[in-house]
This record gives C-alpha cells, sequence and structure tokens, in this order.
C-alpha cells in the first residue's frame, strides 16, 4: 500500500506499507521500528506482537511522545496491562491497532503537526 507524504515538511512519513517491510521517507526497512515524528528511525528489537516485554514500553515512555501508536502486526491485539506500567504511569496516551492501520494513523497525527511515537512490529502475512 502506497501512502502520500510530503518529502519537504522535515518530519518523518511513512510512504509505503506491505508484507514484511515498512517504507519510511521511501526507504524500505524489513525490522520492527520506533519512528518519532522527526528524529532518527530506531531499530525496534520485537520480531512479533509475542515478544513485547515490559522494557519495550519503558524505552517508548523514556522517549516522551505526547501520543504512542502501536501497530501490533497483521492484525490489531491488547498485550497484558502490566507490560504497559510505564507508560500508564508517565501518563502519556497510546493506542493499539493492527501495523497498517497505525502507518496511515501516524502520517495523519505528522501532519497536524503532533508528537507522535509510532512503535511498529512488521511481520509477514
Amino acid at each position: 500500500m502506497k501512502l502520500q507524504s510530503d518529502p519537504h515538511s522535515g518530519t518523518n512519513t511513512i510512504t509505503a506499507y506491505g508484507e514484511g517491510y515498512v517504507e519510511i521517507n521511501k526507504r524500505q526497512y524489513g525490522h520492527a521500528v520506533l519512528l518519532r515524528s522527526d528524529g532518527e528511525i530506531l531499530e525496534w528489537p520485537v520480531k512479533s506482537f509475542d515478544d513485547l516485554m515490559a522494557s519495550n514500553f519503558e524505552e517508548m515512555a523514556a522517549l516522551k511522545p505526547e501520543l504512542i501508536l502501536i501497530g501490533t502486526g497483521n492484525r490489531q491485539r491488547f498485550p497484558k496491562h502490566e507490560l504497559m506500567k510505564a507508560v500508564i504511569e508517565a501518563k502519556i496516551g497510546f493506542e493499539l491497532m493492527d501495523s497498517q492501520a497505525a502507518c496511515r494513523t501516524f502520517n495523519i497525527l505528522v501532519g497536524e503537526g503532533r508528537r507522535v511515537l509510532l512503535a511498529l512490529i512488521v511481520e509477514a502475512a
């Protein structure tokens, strides 16, 4: 799926998403990423939803975004409450959705100027 972006905006945008990859600023990544609306694109050591640990949520909270979008792979899933403790205690809003929906939502929020963090699991169909 190709997504529209403004290459001159100075922010990170998802330019495409497909089976086994995400394209950010027209560069493909075949692994999970932590992506802020601006700044560097970080490799995220999560291979699948079942790999999520409390430390992954602590890492997200430490980046202090306004909002966190968590792309849970090919379908929407919800982690155990205790894993998300760091994000909840930091009072950072978050949404969980399938990764494709998370990519679309990320671009919309970036376009609105929001300080959003995308934690995206990339997996094959």
